[in-house]
């Protein structure tokens, strides 16, 4: 099995030497691992979970630090240094990731940080990032049921809203008259699946459609009461924008949940907000 650039590589220990120590890299030789990223008592024959990149004189070395992105993934990297032939983004590392001119949409600013895909680039067999994200979105129709909770990266502001990355592969969007937080690029969180249009678009909620959502946030909200001391000063006079500071849902969710609780005889209204029956 050959190794893979960008990647987390499980590879073995073939000697130590005052540097660090070398890693079987099976066709491409040995892989130095530098001292400072070598585990406690590490011996010849112990197999470490590695990533592998390229050093400054483009030779492949390994580390065990997470990089903030991986080959095939999209993130939001800030800018660290610009020069004639590109910027280059900040992604953990000791080296920084590469974006030549032609991979930006805009010429990149140092301090500010952009949406981009992490790849090898074929002709110099190096990893890059590109910012042109649309060519690096799945065109596989999608097998999401509405309903399906799903990790999104905030990737631009539109008309419409908010377009996303789903699950590191396929494009949605989230309208700003279902928003309730504020949202701004780069951002990742939980989202659900409103529905899979029949062309393959995907339209996004930031919470769990239907009653399911409700019947949830009420189990939710009465163990809150209960965690603060039976009575607490929330009502449908609490602003939205406290309401989802603390439970991470929108009014109209959290009047349904008291509404829920009333019916059930669970809680009772008073004049200074909601109180255990």
């Amino acid at each position: 099995m050959s190794i893979e650039l960008g990647k987390f590589n499980t590879l073995e220990v073939v000697k130590t030497v005052d540097f660090g120590v070398y890693l079987d890299g099976k066709e491409e030789g040995e892989i130095l691992l530098p001292t400072r990223y070598v585990p406690e008592n590490c011996v010849p024959g112990d197999l470490l979970n590695v990533f592998l990149y390229l050093d400054n004189e483009e030779r492949l070395i390994a580390t065990t630090l997470t990089p903030l992105v991986q080959v095939g993934e999209f993130a939001c990297l800030e800018v660290a240094w610009v020069n004639e032939f590109g910027a280059f983004l900040n992604w953990g590392l000791m080296k920084d990731l590469f974006v030549p001119f032609r991979e930006q949409k805009m010429k990149m600013q140092v301090g500010k940080s952009y949406v981009v895909h992490a790849h090898i680039d074929e002709e110099s067999y190096r990893i890059v990032a590109s910012a042109k994200i649309e060519r690096y979105l799945s065109k596989e129709t999608p097998t999401y049921q509405a309903g399906a909770e799903v990790d999104i990266l905030i990737w631009q502001k539109t008309d419409l809203g908010f377009k996303a990355i789903i699950d590191q592969q396929f494009p949605g969007l989230l309208y700003d008259s279902e928003i309730f937080q504020s949202l701004r690029t780069g951002m990742t969180l939980k989202a659900f699946v409103k529905q899979v249009r029949p062309d393959g678009k995907i339209d996004l909620i930031l919470q769990k459609p239907g009653a399911a959502k409700v019947d949830d946030f009420a189990s939710s909200l009465l163990d809150y009461i209960k965690e603060h001391g039976g009575a607490v000063k929330l009502n449908d006079k609490t602003p939205a924008d406290d309401i989802y500071q603390i439970f991470g849902v929108s009014k109209k969710t959290f009047k349904k949940a008291v509404g829920d609780l009333y019916k059930k005889h669970l809680i009772v209204l008073t004049d200074n907000g909601l109180k255990l029956a």
